[in-house]
């Protein structure tokens, strides 16, 4: 940790963080293995434990489930529970830095800001290469790539169609979001 870094959090500042009722952040917290330390009256989680609350928020916006985003991250809980499914200090779920969605992000703002704007037909060939290479798109790429937001990717189910290619759920991407098969569709 660098000096100057805070180290734990409020729990009881979450909801307002994450926009959600105080009940959604304690279950995501329980799906997660994350216990709170009490220091008087107050709870606090680590600075790793936010991180992955922030990592799961961002996940479940893009689409995803606690349950997916468990999965995908390889997060169980070890075998030093505590009989709810939880673990002592929850530092043991705690995955690698999600460097991956933080460049997805930057990406979207940068985007959005008109910055490295493509040709308009750019976006065909990438797609085109993605089909014929067997490419895999995460949910922000595709977002990015179709002018949409991720939020819109999820409304299509595991499966749609744009532009001539069809964009199918496949698994998920090393950085834990929704993975996407290209096709091109045949005339």
């Amino acid at each position: 940790m660098n000096p100057g870094e805070i180290d734990r959090y409020l729990v009881n500042q979450l909801p307002d963080r994450y926009s959600l009722a105080r009940s959604a952040v304690y279950k995501r917290m329980q799906d997660l293995g994350i216990v709170s330390a009490k220091v008087g009256q107050r709870a606090y989680i680590t600075s790793q434990q936010l991180q992955l609350m922030d990592d799961l928020h961002r996940f479940i916006n893009q689409g995803g489930s606690a349950a997916e985003f468990i999965e995908a991250r390889g997060l169980r809980p070890q075998s030093g529970n505590n009989g709810s499914g939880t673990s002592g200090n929850g530092s043991d779920l705690v995955g690698p830095n999600d460097f991956g969605g933080m460049l997805g992000a930057l990406a979207e703002l940068m985007g959005r800001m008109g910055f490295g704007q493509p040709e308009p037909t750019q976006y065909f060939e990438t797609l085109e290469n993605a089909a014929r290479n067997g490419w895999l798109f995460s949910t922000s790429e595709v977002a990015g790539l179709l002018d949409l937001s991720p939020q819109e990717i999820k409304g299509y189910g595991d499966r749609f169609s744009e532009a001539g290619f069809t964009f199918s759920r496949s698994g998920y991407r090393k950085n834990g979001e929704i993975a996407w098969k290209v096709t091109k569709r045949l005339k």
